[in-house]
């Protein structure tokens, strides 16, 4: 692919991530990761015995996202529930301690934190334990979470919300908040899954990967002019300014209100993990388009932050350094 944005614009746009402020709205996430060692077989049952040799945790979800605008360069606000827990406590000490303010998440004793524990031996993800509850949260927190969410707006360049459908982003509040922030006339941009896709009416951009927007129209068609179609069609009943869909191998496409429509093809690298990808793409699509940037630079600025990110084991962040270090005018990212 060839990288449009010279060297010099490049630098500007990142640059300006850095005087930007965010405020974040989603499912907070524990992530786990157990490292160790296959050498057997468990004589209770056929399965492999691991022997743990490190264990780590980072922020996933919503947390992930923000930890992601924060390396970025980004001044982050986090808003969203966690539980009366370790993990909970845990979370947001790891998260101020990358800078991130969390005085707008709740505690909700209803509920535990989001804990996805990953087995890993060489190299290989052997299991996955998730605990969670995804119920909805009662009236009193979301009251709670959208006076905290009003309360910042003033302060902030943007909104970011991610909901990952673990309980915390109900109908009310996304609509609420969707409305509030295109009355002040604030970029709001969501990542939403297809239950909610719709509650974002009037939001600056909302993304979706190709599976997401295939729960929404049946099937997203290869070829050129019919993929037009079908993305055009669907922003139009998102009702949202920006429509964008990442296609894996194939890149990212986008759709805007005023008609225009551009493919951006994927840079050719290799993939370890795609988990946390499309979570540092949203970052940095985010802050590209609350600052100078075109749809058309925003999009590729995304395309290349997603492209460092599954370069990388596990849910990781991608920093302003790392894609200025990895810019390359023939988009051939080493």
């Amino acid at each position: 692919m060839e990288m449009s944005l010279s060297r010099e614009r490049y630098e500007e746009i990142v640059g300006d991530f850095s005087k930007r402020t965010f405020l974040t709205l989603g499912d907070l996430m524990a992530d786990e990761y157990l490292h160790g060692s296959v050498r057997r077989i468990s004589p209770e049952s056929p399965v492999v015995i691991v022997e743990v040799q490190s264990e780590e945790r980072k922020p996933g979800g919503a947390a992930n996202v923000a930890n992601n605008l924060r390396a970025l360069g980004a001044r982050v606000l986090l808003a969203g529930l966690v539980g009366e827990d370790e993990a909970g406590r845990d979370l947001l000490a790891a998260l101020n301690q990358q800078g991130i303010s969390t005085s707008l998440t709740l505690i909700d004793p209803s509920r535990p934190t989001t804990l996805k524990t990953r087995v890993i031996a060489q190299r290989q993800q052997v299991v996955r334990v998730d605990r969670e509850s995804t119920h909805a949260p009662s009236d009193l927190i979301v009251a709670a979470l959208l006076e905290n969410v009003q309360r910042s707006l003033p302060d902030v360049d943007g909104v970011l919300i991610s909901d990952y459908r673990k309980g915390t982003i109900t109908h009310h509040l996304a609509s609420e908040i969707a409305a509030v922030c295109s009355r002040l006339n604030i970029p709001l941009i969501a990542n939403p899954k297809p239950e909610s896709a719709l509650w974002f009416e009037g939001a600056a951009a909302l993304s979706l990967n190709q599976s997401e927007a295939e729960a929404l129209i049946g099937y997203l068609p290869t070829e050129a002019a019919a993929l037009a179609d079908c993305g055009a069609a669907l922003r139009a009943r998102l009702g949202v300014d920006m429509l964008v869909i990442t296609l894996g191998p194939r890149g990212l496409a986008y759709w805007r209100a005023d008609g225009e429509y551009r493919h951006v093809p994927a840079h050719t690298i290799e993939v370890f993990d795609v988990a946390g990808a499309g979570d540092s793409a949203i970052a940095a699509l985010a802050l590209a388009l609350v600052g100078s940037a075109t749809p058309m630079e925003a999009a590729q600025v995304a395309n290349h932050a997603g492209a460092c990110a599954v370069r990388k084991l596990g849910v990781a962040t991608v920093s302003a350094e790392e894609l200025l270090a990895d810019w390359s005018p023939n988009g051939k990212q080493s």
